[in-house]
């Protein structure tokens, strides 16, 4: 039996927005400046866009009190939130066994190397992924240490397997471990320690 972890895109409102701009942002970075395309034109467009959405937007407070509503499953992180662009995003499986898993495809954006995950990137995802896992598993809480092997490159344009498992847990301190894989080739591991607090909802 497995379940599913985080937030899932409703396809319509800001989460149809947010993922056409994984879209335009994705295009910018494929298009570069050997393109045929008019950027000053489509500069001029996107600004036009954010004007609008700079106009209408709330106060910052009461977007964050907005932001962090509900159960804790997140809409917004820069890892699996619907509502984030700059989230690829990843879709977690709990399983009964502890750990959690996603697959995810990276384009351009994720660059890091030529054709490979940029290495803050493979930290970001597994930084998530390991808390995410101590919610599904056990107790959570914030990162405290972040250790990361890079064992190989881990490329852009093919399906990644992300995991995470917690391993122990000693009174606040919670231990985590993930990887990053493709091809059934280990690509990053790591190792989290964690704190078992949390920081107070914006209220």
């Amino acid at each position: 039996m497995a379940t599913t972890l985080n937030a899932t895109a409703t396809g319509r409102g800001v989460d149809a927005a947010a993922a056409a701009a994984r879209r335009v942002i994705a295009a910018l970075v494929r298009a570069g400046d050997i393109s045929g395309a008019d950027m000053t034109a489509v500069a001029d467009r996107l600004n036009a866009i954010a004007d609008e959405l700079e106009a209408a937007a709330p106060g910052l407070r009461e977007r964050l009190v907005n932001m962090w509503r509900g159960d804790g499953t997140t809409r917004h992180d820069p890892v699996t939130g619907p509502e984030n662009p700059l989230a690829p995003p990843l879709q977690y499986t709990g399983r009964p066994d502890g750990s959690i898993e996603a697959v995810v495809t990276l384009d351009l954006p994720y660059q890091g190397p030529p054709s490979c995950v940029h290495g803050g990137v493979s930290a970001l995802l597994l930084d998530h992924t390991l808390g995410v896992a101590n919610a599904w598993s056990g107790p959570s809480g914030m990162t405290a240490e972040l250790t990361l092997r890079y064992h190989r490159l881990t490329p852009l344009f093919e399906p990644l397997t992300v995991t995470g498992r917690q391993v122990a847990v000693d009174g606040s301190k919670i231990r985590t471990v993930g990887s990053i894989s493709a091809g059934g080739r280990t690509c990053v591991t790591a190792e989290g320690l964690f704190i078992a607090k949390h920081p107070p909802r914006p209220r």
